[in-house]
């Protein structure tokens, strides 16, 4: 046998189970993080708030976007043959897509959900209302599961000259590039779900976030501070969420070839990693009703 060869055989096997190990780990990471504050928030009746309810969505929403990335990613790392059917190819795209979406949506409502606390308190619980609650939380799912549906209709009939993609999971615009066939209306549809998708609800959330400020700077110290401990989280939030996912726009429709492939890789996983892992704890340890529940279950 040759020895380097073998050797080299060994360091890709090394390489390849620390690689399974280290996705495993934050997959089950992400999977406890958000199922415990699922759980905190449902049980609690204390809890069941307008503000907390959005809160669950997200968490469940963080859930499905690593449930639809995860589980693949890591049969590729263990399998010597990196393929996928067309089918499971088009459910990633609608898991991840519908995920992004649903996240933006959600994050919109809670701007909204602030706005009315900070600057309508006397009218926040005749209009947020549990029906209003659920009526905003079921459209936001709704909404993007037909969005995505149909952009998964128009890439589905394509007739591709090409079956690789140079992506670690499906994408619809490498999809479109692979595709022999007339693109015009899928790439129209794909960038107009992208800016209503991403733009229009960070326009509602800076909108929303300009009169809480005007509230705050007209208002007493208890309104600044109450207005600092709720918006904080949610801003870093968006702003950590809107970073991966205008990347990942980017680079998937220019070619930024003087970056390196691994940076490439790490940077389009952004969002449906570091996302997941980041809203519990940015949440768990900034709201402290969520705080004191969670300690008060662990001292049980």
């Amino acid at each position: 046998v040759d020895g380097e060869k073998m050797m080299r055989f060994q360091t890709k096997t090394t390489l390849k189970y620390f690689c399974f190990t280290v996705v495993l780990s934050l997959y089950l990471l992400i999977l406890c993080a958000n199922v415990l504050l699922i759980v905190v928030i449902c049980v609690n009746r204390s809890l069941h708030e307008p503000m907390y309810m959005f809160l669950c969505s997200l968490f469940v929403n963080e859930l499905y976007g690593s449930t639809g990335l995860f589980p693949f990613l890591l049969l590729q790392i263990l399998s010597d043959v990196h393929t996928v059917s067309a089918p499971l190819c088009f459910l990633q795209i609608f898991c991840v897509f519908s995920y992004v979406c649903v996240e933006f949506c959600i994050l919109a409502v809670m701007s909204y959900d602030r706005y009315l606390a900070i600057c309508c308190p006397l009218q926040y619980h005749t209009r947020m209302t549990p029906a209003t609650v659920v009526l905003l939380i079921a459209l936001s799912w709704l909404y993007s599961f037909l969005t995505i549906l149909t952009l998964i209709l128009l890439i589905a009939p394509l007739e591709l000259c090409g079956n690789v993609i140079n992506k670690v999971y499906c994408l619809n615009y490498s999809i479109v590039k692979l595709a022999c066939s007339e693109t015009t209306a899928n790439n129209i549809y794909g960038l107009f779900i992208t800016a209503l998708t991403v733009f229009v609800p960070v326009i509602l959330i800076l909108c929303s976030y300009v009169r809480i400020l005007k509230v705050c700077f007209s208002g007493s110290k208890q309104t600044r501070q109450k207005a600092v401990s709720t918006c904080t989280p949610h801003l870093s939030s968006l702003l950590n969420f809107s970073f991966g996912v205008c990347f990942e726009v980017i680079q998937s429709r220019f070619s930024l070839s003087s970056m390196h492939s691994m940076v490439h890789i790490v940077l389009s996983l952004y969002f449906l990693t570091c996302q997941p892992l980041f809203n519990p704890v940015l949440y768990g340890l900034n709201m402290s009703n969520i705080r004191k529940r969670l300690f008060a279950h662990k001292r049980r």
